[in-house]
């Protein structure tokens, strides 16, 4: 192995630098992992606008990965060299009450690779065994990059705790509102009810399960509604675009006594009807990242092929090319899913 590896850097929003640092030595509890695929996601692309509330600069990405195993720290028993993994990103603290209480999402003093924290967008990464999940080797290294944000919609599914025969909506069919269609199907929901104001975006959530597909800039949300489900409406509706629109559209238009669950994170303060909200006791509910479970959960339901995860792959670049990505993705919004970086082009 080398002893230096090449490492992206983003020194300021739109500048993306590249430099040569050693490979690091993984410490006892560290496993240390050649990186094959990064996806990028709309978090990291706040990153590049300068948009990203919480995100310092110089910050290295790469925070929806999957890698190699090729060094072990001495007190690693559960992983293997050779063995195809993923990351999960979260640096926890294990001691505040949400970490003492399994909701480590959670923690106060939370921090994320590729955010707050070094990411692995380099050639190697050392990361913590316990941040580590094992992949089957059944999946791609492509698929195995995405299974972080699949678990996001894992956790938000499962957010609703009578999901088995629901009627659910998913307002917004970005990546995350896609994966949370086939994932709410996999978990038992009778039917989606999918909004967007992109026909391409239906097209390709009606392809990947949604029962129904509603252009919201051409067709009224409410009559939509009411003739997919009658009066009763639907049981839960989860909010994927983190617009003051769909929230509006959720809140006027629910089955009083009934569920939203935030998913989408909003870049500024909301102005939502809370007297609707209070008038027809509603429970506004939140999804935050996932945990360990959520990760068993997404890779099970692609192994079992109950989530396609190639559809939502858009288009790839060479790691030296981080930049155009971007680019990429600013010049094709309307068509653009999963934009992933091959750090390592030999590997599917």
């Amino acid at each position: 192995m080398t002893h230096t590896m090449i490492q992206q850097l983003m020194t300021e929003p739109g500048k993306i630098t590249f430099r040569e640092v050693p490979v690091p030595q993984p410490g006892p509890d560290q496993v240390l992992i050649r990186i094959k695929k990064i996806g990028i996601c709309g978090s990291d692309i706040h990153v590049y606008h300068g948009s990203h509330p919480y995100t310092p600069y110089p910050v290295t990405q790469g925070h929806e990965v999957s890698g190699e195993i090729v060094a072990l720290g001495e007190d690693v028993k559960d992983l293997n060299i050779g063995q195809k993994v993923t990351l999960e990103p979260q640096i926890r603290c294990g001691e505040c009450w949400p970490c003492r209480h399994g909701k480590y999402n959670c923690c106060e003093q939370l921090k994320v690779m590729g955010f707050q924290a070094t990411g692995a967008a380099s050639e190697y990464f050392a990361a913590p065994s316990l941040n580590v999940t094992a992949l089957p080797d059944g999946l791609t290294y492509s698929e195995g990059a995405m299974i972080e944000p699949l678990a996001v919609t894992v956790h938000a599914a499962k957010r609703f705790s009578d999901l088995k025969g629901a009627n659910a909506v998913v307002l917004g069919c970005g990546p995350i509102g896609i994966l949370l269609i086939q994932s709410l199907k996999a978990l038992g929901a009778a039917s989606v009810f999918a909004t967007d104001i992109s026909d391409t975006r239906l097209e390709l959530a009606r392809s990947l399960g949604a029962d129904y597909a509603v252009n919201t800039l051409r067709k009224d949300y409410a009559e939509e509604l009411q003739a997919a489900y009658g009066p009763d409406k639907a049981d839960v509706i989860y909010e994927c675009a983190g617009s003051d629109i769909t929230m509006d559209q959720a809140i006027q238009n629910a089955r009083k006594g009934s569920v939203i669950i935030l998913v989408a994170v909003f870049g500024k303060k909301a102005n939502v009807d809370l007297a609707k909200l209070n008038d027809s006791e509603l429970d506004l509910n939140t999804s935050m990242m996932y945990r360990h479970e959520d990760y068993v959960d997404a890779i099970k339901l692609v192994e079992e092929g109950k989530v396609q995860l190639e559809p939502l792959q858009s288009a790839k670049f060479a790691f030296e090319d981080y930049k155009k990505a971007y680019e990429y993705i600013d010049n094709n919004r309307e068509t653009t899913m999963k934009v992933l970086i091959d750090v390592d082009p030999s590997e599917i």
